[in-house]
């Protein structure tokens, strides 16, 4: 190569032009630009019974669906869906793969990826385990004026469902619009209520067989076991998640001694959020959404599913901050390239890139760069872009029957199912493909 002088270019933020892949608010039982509920007033005096039905999929009939006349939700690009055993093994050893597979469906047409939990039971009669189970041996019913009910503590039970979560995993681990799989407990939701009914070898073994048969689908594991999590990452990806987010309990108490057991997992598995209630009812309780968001943002949020309830108008320059920050966000921060080159030259190239969210980008996606009309594959690892200023220096040989001339150097990060990650910068951008110089070939 020519030893001619170099140019370095300087960009400044601009939002992302849509939301990215992976990361932010999660539409819930829904996808997309559908409906969101229509905002609940909890009573406690009932219990929270109105909660039950908006807690499996499908959705009951009945349910009213008036929130965008009542709130706002931002744009997501990630769905959540939880569903029922019933729904996947309606008979035992039968298996309801079309259920699961329009789902899927779904989540590509919207252009969203799918994180699922696949759960024993919730918390009414109407939602039970499977009826075939209810003759193998006792089923717990919900006991009078309490939240939860109990999941089966015959043996068999655990075995039945490792057997279902492994039917889930042979037939749908390959899927690529299938992000993460959230790993579901004994009790109500698979949230881990009466947790310590089981032998701790055999919830284990439960979460031994989410490891053995998803090995290409990302896990998300319940923050109730720190020590689980961490023991899974020794050979498998295993994100967390908390449930509850909002309540003052979760937030001050029951989170942090867990997170502190584990405070560096984020930088190589993501966390997520599921919230209390819904963030109309946070409104009305006089929860501080300042204060929340603060804390999941130094927690390195990526994921945040508020179960597709109004948000509250005056909330929307918060919310729209806090999905700003939550998960990777990539600034180009400058591009150092060779004002001129020959052709068959070997040139290098320095990109300067500024993660300004609170976490890396978990799936690793190549870089691409578009140069004399040609794609080249680098070899850069995005995944290691964590928070603050990444630096990657590669080199781009050019090809040998290049014609004489200025051409523009492009870049992309572009997953060859879901599409474009977009970077937050002014740089020109053209269908993801973002212009960062130009240079001769004399």
């Amino acid at each position: 190569m020519l030893k001619n002088a170099c140019e370095t270019n300087y960009f400044g933020y601009k939002k992302e032009p849509v939301q990215n892949h992976f990361i932010g608010f999660m539409s819930f039982q829904h996808f997309k630009d559908e409906p969101l509920y229509s905002d609940v007033v909890v009573r406690p005096e009932n219990n929270m019974t109105e909660t039950q039905d908006y807690e499996c999929f499908p959705i009951p009939e009945g349910v009213l669906e008036n929130g965008r006349s009542e709130g706002y939700y931002p744009e997501t690009s990630v769905a959540y869906f939880r569903f029922l055993w019933k729904e996947f093994e309606p008979k035992r050893g039968e298996y309801n793969y079309d259920f699961i597979q329009k789902i899927l469906d779904g989540a590509k047409a919207h252009n969203q990826t799918l994180v699922l939990r696949f759960m024993p039971h919730s918390n009414c009669a109407r939602d039970d385990v499977p009826d075939w189970m209810k003759t193998l041996f006792p089923c717990p019913e919900r006991p009078p004026m309490q939240r939860v009910k109990d999941s089966p503590t015959d043996p068999l039970y655990l075995e039945l469902f490792k057997k279902a979560v492994r039917a889930l995993g042979e037939r749908f681990d390959s899927n690529p619009f299938l992000e993460a799989i959230d790993i579901a407990l004994p009790g109500a939701w698979g949230e881990g209520c009466n947790f310590d009914a089981y032998p701790p070898e055999d919830i284990e073994e439960l979460y031994n067989t989410y490891t053995s048969v998803f090995k290409n689908t990302r896990l998300m594991g319940q923050i109730i076991n720190p020590a689980l999590i961490l023991k899974l990452n020794q050979k498998s990806k295993v994100g967390w998640r908390g449930d509850g987010l909002g309540d003052p309990f979760h937030i001050y108490e029951y989170y942090p001694p867990n997170i502190a057991q584990m405070p560096d997992l984020w930088q190589t598995s993501p966390v997520a959020f599921e919230s209390y209630w819904w963030l109309k009812e946070w409104q009305r309780q006089g929860w501080d959404i300042d204060e929340i968001v603060g804390l999941t943002l130094k927690w390195h949020i990526s994921q945040f599913n508020a179960k597709n309830f109004p948000i509250p108008n005056e909330w929307k320059e918060k919310i729209d901050y806090w999905v700003s920050k939550m998960g990777y966000h990539f600034q180009i921060d400058f591009f150092k390239f060779p004002k001129t080159a020959q052709k068959g030259d070997q040139v290098e190239l320095k990109l300067g890139v500024d993660n300004v969210g609170v976490a890396p980008i978990y799936k690793k996606i190549p870089l691409k760069v578009k140069l004399c009309g040609k794609e080249f594959l680098t070899d850069i690892d995005i995944t290691t872009w964590l928070p603050g200023k990444n630096v990657e220096r590669f080199f781009i040989t050019l090809p040998s029957n290049i014609k004489k001339g200025k051409y523009e150097i492009k870049i992309a990060i572009e997953d060859s199912e879901v599409g474009n990650i977009y970077f937050c910068s002014d740089a020109p951008q053209t269908d993801g493909y973002y212009t960062l110089g130009n240079i001769e070939i004399v």
